[in-house]
C-alpha cells in the first residue's frame, strides 16, 4: 500500500510540475527578453553613476528606460508583464539571467580591452615625446 501512495504522489508531482511551454499573449519572449534584461541592468548601472536625488533619477531614468523600451518595440507595461510571467517560472529566469550575466561580462571584457588599449597608446605617446628641459 505504502509504494502505491508512494508512486500516486511521484506522478502527481511529475504531472503537476510539467506547465505548458506556451507564454500568455503579451509575454516577450525569452531571447528578446534576455536582451532586455541586459540592457536594463546597463542603465541601472549607469543610473547608480548619477546623482541619487529622485527628481534626477526620475529625469534621467525615464527618458532612457523609455527609449530602450521603444528600440524592443515595448512599453513599460509589457515588460513588467513579462517580468512577472518570468519570475513565476524560476527555473526559466534563471537560465535567463546565466545568460544575463555572461553578456554583461563579455560587455565588461570588451570595454576592458579597449581601454587597455587606449593606455598602452598613451604611455607610447608618452613614451615617444620628446624630452624638453
Amino acid at each position: 500500500m505504502h509504494k502505491y501512495i508512494t508512486l500516486f504522489f511521484s506522478v502527481s508531482l511529475f504531472l503537476f510540475s510539467c506547465k505548458g511551454s506556451n507564454a500568455p499573449d503579451g509575454v516577450i519572449n525569452n531571447k528578446q527578453m534576455t536582451r532586455l534584461l541586459t540592457e536594463v541592468h546597463l542603465i541601472d548601472g549607469r543610473m547608480y553613476g548619477l546623482f541619487q536625488s529622485q527628481d534626477s533619477l526620475n529625469k534621467y531614468g525615464t527618458s532612457r528606460y523609455d527609449a530602450l523600451f521603444k528600440r524592443y518595440h515595448t512599453d513599460s507595461a509589457q515588460f513588467t508583464k513579462s517580468f512577472k510571467y518570468y519570475a513565476r517560472q524560476p527555473v526559466e529566469l534563471q537560465k535567463m539571467y546565466d545568460q544575463i550575466l555572461i553578456n554583461l561580462k563579455q560587455k565588461n571584457d570588451s570595454l576592458v580591452k579597449v581601454q587597455h588599449k587606449a593606455d598602452s597608446l598613451n604611455r607610447i605617446k608618452q613614451q615617444n615625446k620628446p624630452n624638453i628641459e
